[in-house]
């Protein structure tokens, strides 16, 4: 990652996705994304400390149904008026594999993701961008997110291990 330039880039919200999948049912999978996202990629000399923070308002959450996300923003779950955000800090960078922690719903929680950087462009308006992946899967109940309804036929509506996906997009700092 040595293409990269020292100094804190700026997440690019229009170019970067903060999804999430869990199983419903037992039979099928939901899936959503947070729409309002912020964050920086510090890049230290050399280019290869690499620091990542990431903020998502619970908000935003869209599953593309109006009342499971308003489920999902009501106290059951993401509880949107008491914690408005989602937070993630790395801590350390090893190989493929990010090391962080995650805050969801004041709850913090050391995380893991499988970590790819996908390379680096001057975009056709002369904006250097740098684009990362990662992903993990975490217990929503290590945070808090306990809500569940029992099914007649066994087993529970939603189930505890969530996948999370992001791809990110970051633009190089621009000369002082």
């Amino acid at each position: 990652m040595t293409d990269l330039t020292p100094g804190t880039w700026t997440l690019d919200p229009a170019h970067t996705s903060a999804a999430f999948t869990v199983r419903h049912a037992g039979i099928s999978k939901a899936r959503g994304q947070f729409t309002d996202v912020e964050g920086s990629l510090v890049v230290a000399e050399g280019g290869e400390d690499l620091a990542f923070n990431a903020t998502l308002k619970t908000e935003s959450v869209s599953t593309s149904n109006a009342d499971r996300d308003g489920h999902l923003k009501s106290a059951d779950f993401f509880d949107v008026e008491n914690f408005p955000e989602i937070t993630f800090r790395s801590t350390e960078l090893k190989g493929d594999t990010l090391h962080g922690e995650l805050t969801i719903r004041g709850t913090t929680q050391p995380v893991e993701l499988d970590f790819a950087y996908e390379g680096a462009a001057t975009d056709p308006f002369g904006t250097y961008r740098a684009g990362f992946t990662g992903e993990t899967t975490i217990s929503r109940k290590d945070f808090g997110l306990t809500w569940n309804a029992a099914l007649e036929a066994g087993g529970v509506l939603v189930a505890d291990a969530v996948k999370i996906s992001i791809e990110a997009e970051f633009t190089a700092p621009t000369a002082a």
